[in-house]
Order: structure tokens, then C-alpha cells, then sequence
């Protein structure tokens, strides 16, 4: 009882006494007790708050930086005893935040650091300020702090980037404004677990984006801009617009399809290319067909034999997309406002491709998509079908290297409207690789549309290998080696093989 009288006695003494003590000497004790605390602790402690400057308009990166840091280390899983669990409508993940006035600790370089979230209402007022404590030892303060911070913003970045919500965006016609995109959330579920691709071109694929990925101090260094340029060209069906989402989903990068028929001049695609982010897929499809670009050289001979009337390149205003704007948006130097870019064209013919464009620098990766081999098959039916064997997946396979190949979008039809009969699948399967060999089609086969359409397409294009190839490297090893011709004595091998295996295994 007498201790608690006495604390009583010493609270009201300094009660009367900061009534009566003038204000410019009270801010003085208590700064001088603040300065004898921070001399007799072992920690240093640093303020964040959330706005720049006394003005609380500019706001602080770093501040946002340690908001998506502390949520990617997962406070649940730590001592901190009060979180803010939120979640938008956008996204399908939870999103945790340190509870007002409340810590959670961290371990860094063998050290252990604190977080503290501060926030005070503003008298007079219903704003608050907000603010993170970082505490750390003061001992080792000089040798912490900055490689911690990096650690920090490194972290919080990558977070952002794998749980950000993902959009796909068109150009709307009116690039040279301030919006020239329109979009929508990105949620294509192709990855490349499912794509149907040969094990090496995934791997190949996967390992040059993850380089690209990489890659920021390298491309610093050698002084290149950060993109990279790809051309994925085959027949239709071959899985081209696939293979964008699955690249797309495995770098969590937005999509940006640029249709140029609705670009009216190169300056507005200035403009398009100016208006997209960072980490960014900039698609351009068909290449060859949204605008015709090799009539820019074919005529440029013809117009430089006949003199403009005002002196001037016609080509300057034409009011399209010429060539020459193509090339400076995809390799110029509008092409380097921005960074961790890749640009993907795609094409059913490479050879109608102007040189220009093909050339290391704007198209860097060749991507040959084709029909199926016998492991990209395999995928498809592990993924239709839920099969991991079947008794004509051997059959199949030697359809396959016969020249019998079908595109994923042939397949994946066939086994889509049979899912529900795996045995009848297959056959339906092995007959269309059979119909293939043979040149012609089944009574089947005529009966459903879209295949038909789908076998017309491939009809037009010429016999190629099943298997697809990345090629890259100078322009004289792009081209592909013919695949070899097969005879047709094959396909009565292939009958009695499909006729005794049948038998044999009650198929």
C-alpha cells in the first residue's frame, strides 16, 4: 500500500508540474529523456511513414515496399498476435496486414529486426497517420540496414509480382490519347504442364524465359534494351495462342494484344507502345496478314523514281503503318521506354514474313509449332483422358512417325467429344492418323464440321516433321530440314499391327 500511495504522489507531482512548468522546457526534458534512452538501449529504431515530406501528398515507396514485405513472409506463421485479413473482388488470394500498433519479427543475416505498426489519429481531424518502426541493433546498424532494405524492396517485388491480378488489353482505336487500351482480367489456365509440347522445346523455352527473367543486371551491362522477341509460326491448331497464355501465366506478365488494323499512323503506335507497363507481353498475331507490309519495299523503287509534289517521303503520310514504324517500335529507340518487355508475332507462314523483321534483335527466338509427337500426344491424353497408358498408344505412336501426326487442336477435338469413353477415343484417333497417311478422311471425320474445317486448313499447308523445334541463332539455321518422305506400304503394316494388337488385348 505504501508503494502504491507513493507512485500516487509522484503522478499527481508531475501532474501539477507540466501545469505549471512552461512548454518550451517540458519538450526539453523530454527530449533529453528520449536522447538518454536511445544512448542506453541496444537497438536503433527508424521511422517510415507512409507520406513523403510534412505535407502528406507524395507517397512513400518504401513504405508500400514493407506493406507487400511483411505479407509475403506470411504473419500468420510468426508471433505477431493481431492481423487484418483482406481480399478484393479482383483477386482469390488473402492479403495480411499488421494490425495497428502492433510487431512482428524477422530474422536477417543471423540478427533478429522488428516491425511495428503505427498509426495516430491527426487532432482535429478523421485522417490518421500511419507509419513502420523498424527495429534492429544498433551494434550492427551500418552493416544491416542497407542490405536489409534491399532485401526488402527485392522481396516486396516479387510478391507484387506473382500475386498482382493479371489483365489482358487491346488498343481501342484511339492510341495518341491518354488511354489507348481497353481491358480485362487475364485468366487463361493454359501453363505449359499442359501445354502439348515436345519435353526439350518446353524446357528450352522455359529456360530462355527464365534467363530473360533474370537477366536485368546483364542486359544493363551489355547495354541492350530489356526485351525479347519471339515468332511462333505453324499451320492453325497448332497451339500458337496457347503457348502466349502458358508464357504469360509462367512470368505473371500482362498481355497487351495490339491489333494493327485498328492503328491508324506509326505515331499512334508510338503512342500504344508508350502507354504499356513493365513486365509486360506485347502481342502482335498474324503478322503477315493484319497489314501489308512488304508493299512498302516493293514500291519504295517506284515512288523514288517519281518525285514527290511537297518533297516529302509519301510513306510519312500515308496515314497506315509503314514497315519502317514496325521495325523502330520493335527494335528502335521508342522500343526501349521501358523494360522486362517481350514482343511475340505470330504467323501460319514464315516465309511471308518481311527479312527485316525476322532478323536477331526484333525476332531473337524462333518457335516452330507443328503437330503433335508421340510425348506432346501423350500429354493430351493424360490431360483429356486421364490416362497414362492405353493399349493403341503404341499404334498411335507409329502413326505419328509415319507422317500421320494431327495438330493439338485435331486431337484435342476428338478426344474433347469422347471424353466420356476413353477406348473410343483412341480409335477415333488412330483412325484420323490413319485417314492422314492415307490423304483422305473417313465417313466420321465428314460428318463433324468443325474437324472438317479444321482438316481443310492443314490440308493447305505442306507436310512437315510432327516434331516441333525451337530454332534460333543466325537466320541461315532458322529453316528446318525437311522430314522424311514416307512410303506408303505402311499403312498395311499399320493395319495388321492395329488388327493383332486389337485381338490381343480385347480392344
Amino acid at each position: 500500500m505504501e508503494i502504491l500511495s507513493q507512485l500516487w504522489s509522484l503522478l499527481g507531482l508531475l501532474t501539477v508540474l507540466q501545469n505549471v512548468l512552461p512548454s518550451q522546457l517540458l519538450s526539453l526534458l523530454h527530449s533529453l529523456y528520449e536522447s538518454l534512452q536511445d544512448l542506453l538501449s541496444p537497438y536503433s529504431y527508424l521511422d517510415i511513414p507512409e507520406f513523403n515530406g510534412y505535407c502528406g501528398v507524395e507517397l512513400n515507396d518504401l513504405y508500400r515496399h514493407v506493406t507487400l514485405y511483411l505479407n509475403a513472409v506470411d504473419p500468420s506463421a510468426t508471433t505477431c498476435r493481431r492481423l487484418t485479413l483482406t481480399r478484393s473482388k479482383s483477386s482469390t488470394r488473402f492479403s495480411f496486414a499488421v494490425a495497428p500498433n502492433h510487431s512482428v519479427r524477422d530474422v536477417f543475416a543471423g540478427h533478429t529486426l522488428s516491425w511495428t505498426h503505427h498509426v495516430d489519429a491527426v487532432p482535429d481531424s478523421l485522417e490518421e497517420r500511419r507509419s513502420f518502426v523498424l527495429k534492429l541493433p544498433k551494434r550492427h546498424r551500418q552493416a544491416l540496414l542497407s542490405p536489409y532494405l534491399d532485401h526488402v524492396i527485392s522481396r516486396a517485388e516479387e510478391f507484387e509480382r506473382v500475386s498482382r491480378e493479371r489483365r489482358l488489353f487491346t488498343n481501342n482505336g484511339h492510341g495518341s490519347y491518354d488511354s489507348g487500351w481497353v481491358s480485362v482480367p487475364f485468366r487463361h489456365p493454359s501453363t505449359f504442364e499442359t501445354l502439348a509440347l515436345e519435353p526439350q522445346l518446353k524446357k528450352q523455352i522455359t529456360d530462355d524465359l527464365t534467363a530473360f527473367a533474370n537477366g536485368k543486371d546483364f542486359y544493363h551491362r551489355v547495354g541492350r534494351a530489356w526485351k525479347r522477341g519471339y515468332l511462333l509460326y505453324g499451320p492453325p491448331g497448332s497451339g500458337k495462342s496457347s503457348l502466349i497464355a502458358a508464357i504469360a501465366n509462367y512470368l505473371c506478365y500482362d498481355v497487351y494484344d495490339l491489333e494493327l488494323t485498328k492503328v491508324s499512323d506509326n505515331s499512334e503506335l508510338r503512342a500504344l507502345l508508350i502507354q504499356t507497363t513493365n513486365r509486360s507481353i506485347i502481342v502482335i498475331e498474324d503478322i503477315d496478314c493484319s497489314v501489308d507490309l512488304t508493299a512498302d519495299r516493293a514500291s519504295k523503287p517506284r515512288k523514288r523514281s517519281q518525285p514527290s509534289v511537297n518533297g516529302h517521303d509519301d510513306d510519312e503520310h500515308s496515314g497506315r503503318v509503314t514497315l519502317s514504324g514496325l521495325l523502330n517500335f520493335t527494335d528502335g529507340l521508342w522500343s526501349c521506354c521501358g523494360e522486362e518487355r517481350i514482343i511475340v508475332f505470330t504467323t501460319n507462314h514464315k516465309v511471308n514474313v518481311d527479312p527485316a523483321l525476322l532478323r536477331c534483335g526484333r525476332m531473337d527466338v524462333h518457335v516452330s509449332l507443328g503437330a503433335c509427337g508421340p510425348a506432346a500426344f501423350r500429354s493430351l491424353v493424360k490431360n483429356y483422358l486421364g490416362l497414362e497408358s492405353h493399349a493403341l498408344m503404341e499404334v498411335a505412336d507409329s502413326c505419328v512417325r509415319s507422317g500421320g501426326a494431327l495438330t493439338p487442336a485435331q486431337i484435342g477435338e476428338i478426344l474433347l467429344r469422347n471424353r466420356g469413353d476413353a477406348d473410343v477415343a483412341m480409335r477415333e484417333v488412330v483412325a484420323a492418323m490413319q485417314a492422314r497417311i492415307l490423304g483422305g478422311r473417313s465417313r466420321d471425320q465428314v460428318k463433324d464440321n468443325q474437324y472438317c474445317e479444321v482438316e481443310a486448313a492443314m490440308a493447305a499447308v505442306a507436310p512437315r516433321s510432327p516434331e516441333s523445334v525451337l530454332l534460333r541463332g543466325s537466320p541461315e539455321n532458322w529453316e528446318s530440314s525437311p522430314g522424311k518422305k514416307r512410303k506408303i506400304k505402311f499403312l498395311v503394316r499399320l493395319r495388321s499391327l492395329t488388327k493383332s494388337d486389337s485381338g490381343r488385348r480385347g480392344v
